[in-house]
């Protein structure tokens, strides 16, 4: 599967999550679905994780230092 950019994954989720709600669907189509949207999801926690190590914040004194999501 090629790696797509994260909106075009949320994008594609969601559509597998209307397929994987249709009460008609195949068992074994609903699988391959399942299956893929598991791999999207992967990809989408991997690019999350990449995008959230190069956030930076700016400090009172203006230099950019890496953000520490657990500092309050």
């Amino acid at each position: 599967m090629e790696q797509l950019g994260l909106e075009e994954n949320f994008a594609k989720l969601e559509e597998s999550i209307r397929l994987l709600e249709k009460e008609d669907i195949p068992l074994e189509e609903a699988f391959q679905v399942y299956m893929e949207g598991m791999t999207l999801l992967k990809q989408c926690n991997e690019q999350i994780d990449r995008v959230e190590k190069k956030v930076l914040k700016i400090t009172e004194d203006g230099c950019l230092e890496e953000f520490d999501g657990g500092e309050q």
